[in-house]
C-alpha cells in the first residue's frame, strides 16, 4: 500500500478550542510521510490549541478558509476539541471548504468531535462513521451509521473516537491521502 505523500497538499481545517494532540499528531504523520500540511483557519494569526480543557500551544496559520482554494489541496484533515468543530460548523466559508473535498472525492480525516462540522456539509447521509460517543446520535439523525471503532473507513472518509486512537487514525489517513480520490 502506498505510504508516501510526496507532492500531497494537505488542509488542516481547525480555529481556537482544536484538540492539540489531535492538531499536532496528524500534522506530524503528514510531514513524515513527506507532504505539505497547511493550516487553515476562519482567522487569520493563530489558532489557541486546547489539551481537554487547558489552553496548550499556539499555532500559526497559513491562509484563511476565505482565502483558501479546495482545488490546490489533495485531502483535508478535521482534528477535534469540542469547541473547534462547534466553532467551525457556524461558519460558511468553513462548511463550504469542507463539502468541497467530498464534491471533489478527495480523503478527508476527521477525529473525535470533528465530524460536527461533516454534519453541517451535509456529506454524511449513507456513510458509516466513528466518533466521539457523544456525537452518535447526531450523526444518526444526519443518515450516517454511526460504529464504535477504533478507526474506520468509509470511500476515503476515516474518523476514529478519540486521542486514544491517534496511532490508527493517522496509519489510515495516511493511507486514504496516498491513494488519492476515491
Amino acid at each position: 500500500m502506498p505510504t508516501t505523500l510526496q507532492g500531497k497538499r494537505v488542509a488542516f481545517l481547525a480555529t481556537d478550542g482544536v484538540e492539540e494532540i489531535e492538531y499536532t499528531k496528524p500534522r506530524e504523520a503528514v510531514e513524515q510521510a513527506g507532504g505539505q500540511p497547511e493550516l487553515i483557519s476562519i482567522k487569520p494569526g493563530q489558532i489557541q490549541s486546547f489539551r481537554h480543557l487547558d489552553k496548550s500551544g499556539t499555532y500559526p496559520v497559513d491562509r484563511t478558509v476565505a482565502d483558501a482554494s479546495p482545488d490546490d489541496y489533495d485531502a483535508l484533515v478535521l482534528p477535534g476539541g469540542v469547541a473547534n468543530p462547534d466553532e467551525l460548523r457556524t461558519h460558511p466559508d468553513a462548511v463550504r471548504f469542507v463539502k468541497s473535498f467530498f464534491d471533489a472525492h478527495k480523503p478527508v480525516a476527521a477525529i473525535c468531535h470533528a465530524p460536527w462540522t461533516l454534519i453541517e456539509a451535509g456529506v454524511l447521509d449513507g456513510r458509516t462513521v466513528t466518533s466521539w460517543p457523544s456525537l452518535r446520535t447526531d450523526l444518526r439523525n444526519a443518515g450516517a451509521t454511526w460504529v464504535d471503532e477504533q478507526v474506520h473507513v468509509d470511500n476515503g472518509l476515516v474518523t476514529s473516537r478519540k486521542p486514544d486512537d491517534l496511532p490508527a487514525f493517522c496509519d489510515k489517513m495516511v493511507e486514504e491521502i496516498a491513494e488519492g480520490k476515491h
